[in-house]
């Protein structure tokens, strides 16, 4: 009888400040499904945990922007991530929030046992204030630039540019992101973690990870080998976790100890749910657990450094056993931005496809070692040419010839070939084949492992030729089909944890009793079908996507990329000849009111100049009236600078200033584009005063 293992997993508990895209499903959560689901298959005890994470600046920072109370902010994002996440087939074992009571409490505990063991030290630091809104700012509340790479965009914790942490009082030219005011240096009084006291044991702890991927471990070693410092872990703010220590109210835990405490909060949490409440203690306090996070290596440090320390200032709490860090995915060669709106949101995702192609082209493209990118083309080709064609081709013919010729039921089986024992030996191989790579996070290869039977199974259907030998040698066709049908029963198992949905649709189709993902792993598929067995009715698993589909994808992030880029964009610009032309009546309508907010006016572009390295870009030198502005637009194409000096255009004038190319555009001109795509830019009528509004 085989060992119960428990396994502990997490993903990484995603910030409630917005929706979720591809990169997070790449990243931490696809991968961490994979391999519970095929852990639970395996029979093991074992536990998926995760949750939002609903404090911090990045929180704060949105709802003062929209003028609401934090709480209103992370309810929504909370049932939105939750939504998603099921919809997706994330098989969490509880979902939690770290605005819970529990977690509140357990986050207090372990500051306290790093107060009273002298873990924290005690520091009047300097810290920017706002004296405008009269409060200290938490490090994402201030942006400038970097201090490192000369970013112009950098908040006041890290540099998404060169990746780099940055000290606020380090940024040049600092401003609050509230109101835009110069802040002030003043003083405050916060409480440091000493991690130099945990350098020696965290590097011994390390040396024994010699199974971990190289990108951690090395992560790992070049932070231990600069010597770690101190890190805050209080901070100025109205929201989060209230520090318990005289002298300190007003003042809440950085979310960077708060959030992965979530982790353990959440699985007391998940024990209370099933009626033991202590049963959390057989997980995070019983050596003989493996404690697996699966985060994206931006939370690395957080993870593998910080987080353990905290462990080992705790009494019988155990250390990660692992921490397979995935890379990013870019999208059509492109960083994910959420700020520019450059994502494929999954919400919107789920509202045209279906969850399981996605998790397939996901999951066989993994950025496991390294960052990947996501196209639509190589999803259409996926989904088409190996789901469709392979997968989905294999297990239709199977069942539909059945259904035809049988009446819908298992045939027997007779003496059976040489391909036929090497066809019943795979299916005996091949969860162990597929269960190696899971066993060492190796998605990929366990993606394309598991296709590589159904490519089998499809060649051993045409080497049979069912339709001939149905009519010349009965006994023959037979047993191929049983051994077809057998092929999908195992392929159903081992396509669980990868596609969860069809897996299931399958199974209804076998007409096999209970849910294939409460199967066995090792043994179900195996299992000879009983000849008799009535199948049920024969439906497609997979459908194929047409051109106009994908293309519609495809143009709509290159409409986002265009205006990232700075070159206007018509909101009724052709996609194609066969996509869909919406009407004004079908576009989202907005009020009178709504429009009154945007601010047209005339403006006269006194220079231009091309923007180096960018085909596309001009730098325009504008007078809006006795007020001088820059804008970079996107009609390089389409005009030459000279064409441009002297020209009156018309302007949106209360845009938010956007970085491009590292130049600073305060607005945006209006121009529009023809079916051919000429882009012609909007000129009054007659000459105007520079600054005259446009009603």
């Amino acid at each position: 009888m085989e060992k119960k293992e428990k396994i502990l997993v997490t993903s990484a508990l995603p910030y409630a400040n917005g929706p979720i895209h591809l990169g997070h499903i790449a990243g931490a959560y696809l991968n961490a499904d994979i391999y519970v689901r095929y852990q639970r298959l395996k029979q093991r005890d074992v536990v998926f945990i995760c949750g939002t994470d609903e404090h911090g600046a990045a929180i704060t920072l949105l709802a003062d922007k929209l003028g609401k109370h934090p709480k209103e902010i992370v309810d929504y994002y909370y049932k939105d991530h939750k939504e998603t996440f099921e919809k997706f087939g994330i098989s969490f074992d509880i979902f939690s929030r770290t605005t819970e009571p529990v977690h509140y409490e357990t986050s207090q505990e372990f500051f306290l046992s790093l107060y009273n063991k002298s873990y924290l030290n005690e520091r009047t630091i300097k810290q920017l204030y706002c004296p405008n809104d009269k409060r200290f700012l938490p490090d994402r509340y201030v942006e400038g630039t970097c201090p490192h790479c000369g970013n112009p965009g950098a908040r006041g914790d890290q540099c998404e540019k060169c990746g780099k942490w940055i000290d606020p009082l380090s940024l040049k030219e600092p401003r609050c992101m509230i109101c835009g005011t110069t802040p002030e240096v003043r003083e405050t009084t916060h409480l440091y973690l000493d991690l130099r006291k945990f350098q020696d044991r965290l590097r011994a702890w390390l040396d024994t990870k010699t199974h971990w991927k190289d990108n951690v471990r090395n992560f790992c070693y070049g932070w231990l080998n600069e010597g770690l410092e101190e890190r805050a872990v209080t901070r100025d703010l109205d929201w989060g976790v209230p520090v318990p220590l005289k002298g300190y109210e007003g003042k809440v835990l950085y979310v960077w100890i708060d959030a992965p405490i979530g982790y353990i909060s959440a699985t007391k949490k998940w024990a209370e749910q099933i009626g033991d409440p202590e049963r959390w203690r057989h997980y995070w306090q019983d050596e003989a657990t493996k404690l697996v996070h699966f985060i994206g290596k931006d939370n690395i440090v957080f993870h593998a450094i910080v987080w353990p320390a905290v462990l080992m200032a705790q009494d019988h709490y155990i250390l990660p056993f692992d921490i397979p860090a995935n890379e990013f995915l870019n999208i059509e060669g492109r960083k994910i931005s959420t700020s520019k709106n450059y994502a494929i949101w999954v919400r919107e995702y789920l509202e045209k496809f279906p969850p399981d192609p996605m998790r397939y082209v996901i999951a066989s493209t993994m950025p496991e070692n390294k960052d990947s990118d996501f196209s639509w083309r190589d999803f259409q080709t996926r989904v088409n040419a190996e789901l469709a064609d392979i997968l989905g081709n294999f297990i239709n013919r199977t069942l539909t010839f059945v259904r035809k010729n049988y009446d819908g039921r298992v045939p027997e089986r007779h003496e059976l070939t040489e391909d036929d024992r090497r066809m019943l030996a795979l299916i005996e191989a091949w969860p162990q084949k597929v269960g190696e790579a899971l066993e060492a996070y190796e998605i990929r290869k366990a993606t394309r492992t598991f296709m590589d039977l159904a490519r089998e199974a499809n060649k051993y259907f045409n080497d049979a030729e069912p339709w001939r030998t149905f009519k010349e040698d009965r006994l023959r066709c037979d047993t191929a089909l049983n051994i077809s049908l057998q092929l999908c029963k195992a392929l159903a198992v081992i396509m669980s944890p990868f596609l969860p949905f069809s897996a299931q649709k399958l199974w209804q189709m076998l007409n096999l009793d209970g849910d294939v993902e409460r199967q066995h792993w090792d043994t179900t598929g195996a299992e000879p079908l009983q000849p008799g067995h009535q199948l049920g009715k024969p439906e497609i698993l997979f459908r194929k996507y047409d051109d106009d589909v994908i293309e519609e994808e495809i143009q709509k992030l290159e409409r986002i990329a265009r205006q990232i880029e700075g070159e206007p964009v018509s909101v009724d610009e052709p996609k194609d000849a066969k996509s869909e032309e919406k009407t004004v009546a079908q576009e989202d309508l907005i009020s009178i009111d709504d429009f009154g907010k945007v601010q047209l006016r005339v403006a006269r572009v006194e220079s231009a100049q091309k923007v180096e390295g960018a085909d596309r870009l001009l730098q325009l030198q504008i007078d809006l009236g006795g007020e001088k502005r820059q804008i970079i637009a996107g009609i390089a194409q389409h005009y030459s600078p000279e064409e441009m000096v002297g020209k009156q255009i018309i302007v949106v004038a209360n845009l938010k200033p956007a970085k491009i190319r590292g130049l600073e555009s305060q607005g945006m001109l209006l121009a529009a584009t023809d079916d051919s795509g000429k882009l012609c830019v909007l000129v009054p009528e007659k000459d105007m005063q520079p600054g005259a509004k446009v009603r």
